[in-house]
């Protein structure tokens, strides 16, 4: 038997290697690409154009009128929640998260959920829902902060664990774990 390929055998095994030679390529490149865009898009401190000092300048209109300081919070740790009443995954994580606030608020944690809505929704909503820690008003001023304190995306829900010296300990995109409380805890 003759073990030599014939002109149009030589032709179609020479195509096919270089079409996988190629196809192997491109994959290649779009890996180190999808690898340098995640490594891009990853914040560092650096790079946030609001500082944790700034958050504490600022002030919140709480439900009943009154205006809620950022600096009374400042010196214990804060675990801040944005969140809407639109949101399915905020309106979920909230019992959690007022359970961890009635657990934790004797040791020294404080909650505060700034509510990326408006006034009347979140008054119907926490009536039939309510929960134990404050809650303010950030509006959609508030997207803009949660993007300074690392949210790039701007989605909700978003938690920032600030430690006992008002830096943040932690960040969070999307709806909170027992896990994550529990891990959160050891923060200081």
């Amino acid at each position: 038997m003759n073990s030599e390929k014939s002109p149009s055998e030589s032709v179609v095994t020479s195509s096919s290697s270089r079409r996988g030679w190629l196809m192997g390529a491109v994959a290649g490149v779009a890996a180190i690409g999808g690898v340098g865009l995640a490594l891009r898009s990853t914040p560092s401190s650096a790079a946030l154009p609001v500082s944790e000092f700034d958050l504490w300048q600022q002030s919140f209109a709480k439900l009943d009128g009154g205006s809620l300081l950022m600096s009374a919070l400042r010196g214990k740790p804060l675990l801040l929640n944005f969140w809407a009443t639109w949101c399915p995954p905020c309106v979920e994580e909230l019992p959690l998260i007022s359970r961890f606030y009635s657990e934790n608020k004797a040791k020294g944690w404080q909650v505060l959920g700034l509510a990326v809505d408006q006034i009347a929704p979140v008054k119907r909503f926490l009536v039939n829902s309510p929960v134990s820690f404050p809650v303010a008003m950030a509006g959609m001023p508030g997207v803009d902060l949660s993007r300074s304190l690392g949210n790039l995306s701007g989605g909700l829900p978003f938690t920032v664990v600030f430690g006992f010296d008002g830096l943040v300990a932690h960040r969070k995109i999307g709806k909170v774990t027992p896990g994550d409380l529990l891990s959160w805890t050891a923060l200081k």
